[in-house]
C-alpha cells in the first residue's frame, strides 16, 4: 500500500481515530488482505484471542407486523397464510424445548411489531418467561420495538424500558439500526423507527444501566458513503453512553423479500471487508460479531481473522433470517461452535448477554 493508505494505517497503529475521509477510503481499498490484517491487529491488541460465543434460544413471539419492511421477508399481515403469534405457554414450550441442552443460558426475544398487542403483552410474557426460568438471561427488542411500545402505549422509553428491566430483561437487541439514513429509512422502511428514534432508544437504555448490541444492515440501497455514517453515529453514541456491547454486521438476504428481483446477496469479498472496516473505524466497541446465521459458518470462520471476536450463539431454531434465504443451519450445537472457533486457533469463551465470561474452553 501506498500514499493515502499508508497515512491510514500511520493512524491506526499510533491508536488513532480514523475520519469520515479515511472510511470511505477504506471501502474503497482493493486490498482485502491488507484490511483484514490491519483490523486483525487492532482486534488482538483490543480483545487478544478469545472469541465469545453464547448457548442461547432465539424466541420470535410474532412474525405479524405493520412495519412491512422492504427488505423483510419474516414480517406478515395479520390475515396472511403463515402469520402466527405466540401465547405464553407457546413462548415457554419453545425455551422448554431448547434447554435439552444443559448448558443454555439464555434468550434472545425479536418479533414483528403485532398490529394489535399492547405493550403489556410483550411485558406479561418477557415476565412469564422470566419467572418460568430464572437461571436464564433475557436479551430482547430492539430499538425498533421500544420506539413501537412507547407509541403505542402513550409512555416514555424510560417508563417501558424500566418496566422490562423489572420484569427481567437483562439487555437490549441489536436489530432495527439498518442503516441510520433518513434517505435510505424513508426508501425502505418508513413506517418504523427513524434513524434518531433508534438512537434515542439506545440512549435511554444506556442511561438506565441497560446493555445494548448495535447493527448495521448493509448491501442493499445504501452507499458506502452512508455506511461510514452509520458506522461513525454509532461511535458518537458510544463515545456519549458507553453502552453499546458489541456490533454486528448484517449483510440482506434479498430472497422472499420486495427486493428480491433487484438486488443480488453480497459477496465474501464485500462481508469481510465491511467487517474489516466496521473493527477499525469503531474504535470504541470491544466486541464485533461474526453472525454465521447470514454469513454462513465458513465465512464467519475466516471474519474472525478480519476484526472479529464474537460468533454469537447456538441460537436453537433461528427462522427472521432463514425466511430470507439464509442457507446456514438453523442452531449449532456448542461442541460445534467450540470446534469451529479451535479451528482457526483462538480460544472459545462461552458468555452471558453481557460478556461475562461463563466457562472457557
Amino acid at each position: 500500500m501506498f500514499g493515502e493508505y499508508n497515512a491510514i494505517e500511520k493512524k491506526i497503529l499510533s491508536g488513532e481515530r480514523l475520519d469520515r475521509a479515511d472510511g470511505i477510503k477504506l471501502f474503497e481499498c482493493r486490498s482485502l488482505t491488507w484490511l483484514g490484517a490491519l483490523a486483525d491487529h487492532v482486534r488482538r491488541e483490543k480483545c487478544g484471542d478469545y472469541v465469545y460465543y453464547n448457548v442461547n434460544c432465539h424466541v420470535n413471539l410474532t412474525n405479524m407486523c405493520v412495519s412491512q419492511c422492504k427488505f423483510c421477508a419474516f414480517g406478515r399481515a395479520a390475515e396472511a397464510r403463515g402469520a402466527y403469534a405466540m401465547t405464553i405457554d407457546q413462548a415457554i414450550a419453545v425455551v422448554e424445548d431448547a434447554l435439552n441442552d444443559p448448558n443454555m443460558s439464555g434468550l434472545h426475544i425479536v418479533s414483528g411489531l403485532h398490529p394489535t398487542w399492547t405493550f403489556d403483552d410483550y411485558l406479561s410474557i418477557v415476565r412469564a418467561l422470566h419467572e418460568r426460568f430464572p437461571q436464564l438471561y433475557i436479551k430482547g427488542f430492539t430499538g425498533v420495538e421500544l420506539t413501537h411500545f412507547a407509541k403505542i402505549s402513550a409512555r416514555s422509553l424510560e417508563d417501558i424500558l424500566t418496566d422490562l428491566k423489572s420484569a427481567g430483561l437483562q439487555a437490549i437487541a441489536g436489530g432495527g439500526a439498518e442503516i441510520l439514513s433518513d434517505r435510505v429509512r424513508n426508501l425502505l422502511c418508513p413506517k418504523k423507527a427513524t434513524a434518531d428514534e433508534w438512537l434515542e432508544a439506545a440512549r435511554v437504555a444506556h442511561r438506565l444501566g441497560i446493555k445494548s448490541n448495535a447493527s448495521m444492515l448493509y448491501g442493499h440501497i445504501e452507499t458506502l458513503e452512508e455506511r461510514v455514517d452509520h458506522l461513525i453515529r454509532l461511535r458518537n453514541l458510544q463515545d456519549e453512553t458507553h453502552g453499546f456491547q458489541t456490533f454486528i454486521c448484517f449483510p440482506f438476504l434479498p430472497k422472499n423479500t420486495a427486493l428480491e428481483r433487484e438486488i443480488k446477496q453480497t459477496s465474501m469479498w464485500d462481508d469481510l471487508r465491511t467487517m474489516a472496516v466496521s473493527r477499525l473505524m469503531l474504535d470504541n466497541f470491544d466486541h464485533i460479531k461474526a453472525y454465521w446465521v447470514m454469513l454462513t459458518v465458513p465465512v464467519a470462520q475466516v471474519a474472525l481473522s478480519f476484526g472479529a471476536n464474537d460468533i454469537d450463539g447456538t441460537i436453537h431454531k433461528e427462522t427472521i433470517l432463514h425466511d430470507a434465504g439464509a442457507t446456514s443451519p438453523t442452531g449449532l450445537t456448542e461442541d460445534a461452535i467450540i470446534g469451529l472457533i479451535r479451528e482457526v486457533g483462538r480460544i472459545p469463551a462461552a458468555c452471558d448477554c453481557n460478556y461475562n465470561v461463563l466457562r472457557i474452553l
